[in-house]
């Protein structure tokens, strides 16, 4: 008797599924509050507290909001599995213009935290912007090689820490609330929270690389007792 395997139906590529979704979810409120600062700067009523460091030098924090918004939403959808499959021209399309907008986030970020005077946080909290800062350049940098060697695991793995540093702003609205409540405000608190944003992300993709989908992370070639 023939016994006939049973197939596993394949996973549809017609939608573009969730995960979008909750990431630009995570970026709408620094998006909001980025948006009503470029309202201002545009001459608009001023919704939120003054800033003489914005007001005397806007353009990196212009260059640095709308870079970021643009960043964070386009981004979302090249996590899309679906998409990737369906449109692999659209996908490396849009890696290109991320690039130029995740270049364009750090680097403006970069220049805020070294040439603003008196960044609320402190001294830690400056090391942390620039740290991280870094961080997210030297992501999207070492991204971008990866899928130049066609390696495309690392691609993937860099591409998503740097978005996961980007997305900082979204998880620091929570950690700084609540460090606020728990701790009181302080320097000390707004620093620590600034990086526990940072640090959250940064473990839950390392997790989601490394035991979600440990295929993104490049196996070592193993050397064999006779070559050895």
């Amino acid at each position: 008797m023939t016994v006939h395997a049973t197939a596993r139906p394949a996973r549809s590529t017609r939608s573009i599924g969730w995960v979008p979704y909750p990431l630009i979810a995570l970026g709408v409120i620094p998006a909001i509050a980025g948006s009503l600062r470029l309202v201002e700067l545009a001459g608009g009523p001023h919704l939120l507290p003054a800033n003489p460091r914005i007001t005397a030098s806007p353009v990196p924090v212009i260059v640095h909001i709308v870079g970021a918004v643009l960043y964070v939403i386009l981004g979302a959808f090249q996590f899309s599995t679906g998409l990737r499959r369906r449109r692999p021209n659209w996908h490396r399309a849009a890696g290109r213009v991320l690039v130029v907008l995740g270049l364009a986030v750090a680097f403006s970020a970069l220049w805020m935290t070294a040439f603003y005077p008196r960044v609320p946080g402190g001294a830690l909290a400056h090391v942390f912007r620039l740290g991280f800062g870094t961080g997210m350049a030297a992501s999207i940098i070492l991204g971008f090689v990866a899928i130049r060697n066609r390696d495309v695991a690392r691609h993937r793995a860099w591409m998503a820490r740097a978005y996961a540093l980007a997305l900082g702003a979204g998880t620091q609205v929570l950690t700084q609330g609540i460090g606020n409540a728990v701790f009181g405000p302080s320097e000390l608190t707004t620093a620590l929270m600034l990086g526990a944003g940072w640090g959250i992300n940064l473990a839950v993709v390392e997790y989601t690389i490394r035991f979600r989908f440990p295929a993104s992370v490049p196996a070592r070639t193993p050397v064999s007792a006779t070559a050895a």
